[in-house]
């Protein structure tokens, strides 16, 4: 099978995913805007062939290079994971008559307003929102929606451009901050738990799931560079606490029309135990979100995503095994880091349920943590018991300090 998969080399994990397709028997025509000399050695070996183009998301520009270098050539599958090309590679699609996801159906993935009311249709517990294209359109809809509130792009992912507004003082300040869109999303506030609906697909259907705890929540750990953000995969899924949210996940897929791959939803848990839509991407969750899946199993999610994509067939086995905590780590000061205290200690008790420490070393020029959502570092562990892998996680966080000058 000849696979085209758009930008095969980043973010990182694209070369994992690139790995998958090539182990599962597919030949990878990578398209990228990084030189083809410039390509990671890591990736290579797994390319059949490769393209470079001068901007990856100029989709115009790009599909009249990909028609002219594939010319006289069979594609069977075209494929993105990164979040500003699924509607590039449905475009690519639907321009060859192949498999896979239409333009419609990838646009209820990626444009926010439209996702939220074709799940609202189908009887869903939505955040009541509006679609803004001004500074007036924006407070309208918050006289409206109501404050708290959340300023979003309509195709944004993670928490880039996103804010909170507390009142009209608020809201005065932020809109500024709004001016390089050309729309955006004003949003209902919901007060609850956060966490991620994770699977991959065949037919819509989930051959796996996956719930994720944001500790603390996104929008906080966005707002403090001393937060350490912590992820927790949730090793028993059939906990009544979470039954509300994985039915509300797999009826979100069904009214998006989901088809294969992976899928990553946010959702929130209210005091009162009502599961509420966030938002959800037809691609796999990055920042790590597939290695926690992985340590949960011990499976491959690169290969069996490969394996649905290409051949509609899941063989890994889906029994998790751990809850798998993630803590990211941002550096004290700025410059270039100087050192890292506690981890030694750290490593020593937790002992062998570490299964991750990549953490930026001294020498190295610190991140900035507002760009950059792995900032410094990571730290992984699991355990079966949720309660230590909790206890792990909070000590990473507390314990672990990286300094910068």
């Amino acid at each position: 099978m000849n696979v085209l998969f758009l930008s095969p080399a980043y973010p990182l994990e694209m070369i994992h995913f690139t790995r998958g397709l090539a182990e599962v028997g597919c030949a990878v025509y990578g398209v990228g805007d990084t030189p083809r000399e410039q390509l990671p050695q890591s990736v290579k070996p797994y390319l059949h062939d490769y393209l470079t183009v001068p901007r990856i998301t100029d989709e115009s520009d790009v599909m009249a290079r990909i028609c002219d270098w594939l010319r006289g050539r069979r594609i069977d599958r075209v494929l993105a994971n990164w979040e500003p090309l699924v509607l590039l590679a449905a475009r690519l699609r639907e321009r060859w008559s192949m498999p896979g996801m239409s333009v419609d159906t990838v646009l209820g993935f990626r444009d926010k307003e439209l996702m939220k009311s074709r799940v609202r249709a189908a009887g869903l517990r939505v955040p009541r929102s509006k679609r803004v294209h001004s500074a007036r359109e924006a407070w309208a809809a918050a006289e409206e929606v109501g404050y708290p509130l959340i300023l979003k792009p309509i195709a944004g992912a993670g928490c880039a451009d996103t804010f909170k507004v507390r009142d009209a003082a608020e809201m005065e300040a932020t809109l500024p901050k709004l001016g390089k869109l050309s729309q955006a999303s004003c949003e209902e506030y919901i007060d609850g738990e956060e966490y991620t609906y994770d699977t991959v697909s065949i037919g819509g259907v989930p051959a796996i799931e996956n719930i994720t705890a944001y500790l603390p929540k996104p929008l906080e750990a966005a707002s403090a560079e001393w937060i350490s953000p912590i992820g927790i995969s949730v090793r028993d899924l059939g906990q009544p606490k979470f039954a509300s949210g994985l039915t509300l996940g797999r009826a979100a897929l069904t009214a998006l029309g989901m088809q294969d791959g992976f899928t990553h939803m946010e959702w929130y848990l209210t005091r009162s135990g009502e599961a509420v839509f966030g938002e959800v991407a037809c691609r796999s969750g990055g920042a790590g979100i597939v290695d926690l899946m992985n340590y949960a199993c011990d499976i491959d999610l690169f290969r069996e995503w490969a394996r649905v994509v290409a051949h509609r067939r899941f063989e890994a086995s889906t029994t998790r095994k751990y809850n798998v905590g993630m803590i990211f780590k941002r550096a004290r000061g700025w410059g270039t880091i100087t050192r890292i205290e506690g981890l030694h200690e750290w490593l020593r008790a937790c002992g062998p349920w570490v299964v991750e420490q990549d953490l930026a070393r001294p020498g190295t020029p610190r991140r900035d943590w507002r760009q950059v959502q792995r900032g410094d570092g990571r730290l992984m562990v699991r355990h079966p018991e949720w309660s230590e892998a909790l206890r792990m996680c909070h000590s990473a966080a507390r314990d672990v300090q990286v300094f910068a000058q």
